[in-house]
């Protein structure tokens, strides 16, 4: 017998055993690669399931206004046509409706719903700035024939601005703002106050200053005085009540009210909760459960396209202010415009002209200042300055 009968192939066993190993570890590498890829696809399917999930949940919590909007294409032809093609105005109404068991401790359920908060938010073009202007409930105002919850309607009236709301819901609301302002309405948004409550929890609090302790039974507040966190509920009471905080009016309490959402702006634009998922998506679904609005925003889609230029937008210039008003001259209970102050913001929102606003206004209007004069020493029309305040504001300092 040879002495290379042993010899299997040219190389020798040797060589034969490392093939054979290197082929076993080519194998299983690529067992483990397809393996591998198997487990990454099935992580990525069941990511996107459960994103898709978490978004057709949240899309699903809007409520679309859709008798508002059959309501409005009725009186298409009577509103006003919007000016500015990339400018938004959008009507914002807290509803102080107790319907719904998270509502039902404010009060009886008398079948109607009230505007109790209702304000005009303009967004530039271009969302160089946002524009939020509070209209008083009591404001006196020419309400047009309605349609009512039950098919019918009402007669044309001179009545208090929550009457609107009261008697013809959202769209009534919307063609009587638009018949004040000229103003054209784009989209509206109703929120409880059960949705408002849950926002506010869901950004863990938001912090206020308090220039006095607080002791009011009516509105369920106990607060010491200096920087406090609110919750939902401290929040709520806050922002409604009128009695025991300031001098009692409704002007001072939108003054709070716009305070309040400056700094809920602020929270909500922090990296601290846009930039945490497990702090954003509580947000979200509070924000989006708590809504009612029209067809066009009633998707996490139409929210997004309308918000999305928001957070870059200065807080310097997200303004807050009440239109020009004063007591009515036949009852000092309701309010009336102050003209022509009014008219002059209502043009400047019309033609998305910037709107200026100071803490030191004029409380109940607006205030024009000149500066230089022409050769006949005519001072120059100098645009009005309203009385508000910006989110940028500390109102601690």
């Amino acid at each position: 017998m040879s002495s290379d009968a042993g010899i299997s192939g040219p190389l020798g066993p040797e060589a034969g055993a490392s093939a054979h190993g290197a082929g076993l570890v080519r194998r299983c590498r690529r067992r483990w690669v397809r393996y591998g890829a198997g487990v990454v696809a099935a992580l990525l399917v069941g990511a996107g399931a459960a994103g898709w999930m978490v978004y057709a949940k949240l899309d699903g919590n809007i409520t679309p206004d859709e008798a508002a909007a059959a309501e409005l294409a009725r009186y298409a032809r009577e509103r006003p046509t919007a000016l500015v093609k990339d400018a938004r105005n959008i009507l914002l109404i807290g509803s102080d409706t107790r319907a719904g068991a998270g509502n039902r401790k404010y009060g009886r359920d008398s079948g109607t719903a009230r505007s109790d908060t209702t304000i005009l938010l303009h967004l530039a073009a271009g969302r160089r700035s946002a524009t939020a202007v509070s209209l008083p409930r009591d404001l006196m105002v020419d309400v047009p024939g309605c349609r009512r919850p039950d098919g019918t309607r009402t007669e044309p009236m001179f009545a208090m601005f929550n009457h609107a709301f009261q008697t013809g819901g959202t769209a009534c609301t919307i063609r009587t703002v638009e018949k004040l302002t000229g103003i054209r309405i784009d989209h509206h948004v109703v929120v409880d106050f059960s949705g408002f409550k849950e926002m506010v929890d869901a950004v863990d609090g938001v912090e206020v200053c308090l220039k006095e302790p607080i002791r009011d039974k009516a509105a369920h507040l106990r607060l010491p005085a200096g920087r406090v966190t609110l919750d939902g509920e401290q929040a709520l009471g806050y922002v409604r009540a009128r009695k025991s905080l300031g001098d009692g009016s409704d002007t001072d309490r939108m003054d709070r009210q716009q305070r309040f959402l400056g700094a809920l702006v602020n929270k909500v634009r922090s990296n601290d909760v846009l930039l945490n998922p497990v702090k954003l998506y509580p947000v979200l679904d509070a924000a989006t459960s708590s809504l009612t609005t029209d067809p066009d925003l009633a998707s996490l889609r139409g929210l997004y396209e309308l918000v999305r230029g928001l957070r870059d937008i200065p807080t310097e210039r997200v303004q807050f202010l009440t239109v020009p008003r004063e007591s009515y001259l036949y009852n000092a209970n309701r309010d009336q415009l102050v003209e022509p102050e009014a008219e002059k913001l209502f043009e400047l929102l019309r033609a998305d002209r910037p709107v200026t606003v100071t803490p030191e206004g004029p409380r109940n209007s607006g205030s024009a200042e000149s500066s230089g004069y022409d050769a006949y020493g005519t001072p120059p029309p100098s645009p009005p300055v309203f009385r508000g305040n910006t989110a940028a504001e500390d109102s601690c300092t």
